[in-house]
């Protein structure tokens, strides 16, 4: 599953973070997320499939990003990492 320059740097910014905060959610460098965002890398299948839940964590949490981003400074990437995955796979009240 390829993403495209345009639907990383859209996913992004649509979680409201900088590349740094998204690089780190990746568990990557920034300049890493800034070469997906030219199109000078391609992200792996894992990586791919990653960008996609948090898609689906934003399309069911339109608020995820904000929430993350306080927990990617408070309580740190793992603890935000489960929160964005859980909000793309929990199940539905």
């Amino acid at each position: 599953m390829k993403m495209s320059p345009e639907e990383i740097r859209s996913l992004r910014q649509s979680l409201q973070m900088t590349q740094d905060q998204f690089a780190q959610l990746m568990g990557m460098h920034s300049l890493t997320v800034s070469k997906w965002e030219r199109g000078i890398l391609q992200p792996n299948p894992y990586q791919a499939a990653l960008m996609q839940s948090f898609k689906k964590a934003k399309e069911r949490k339109p608020d995820i990003g904000d929430f993350v981003k306080g927990l990617i400074v408070g309580a740190g990437i793992g603890i935000a990492l489960y929160h964005l995955l859980n909000a793309a796979f929990e199940e539905e009240e």
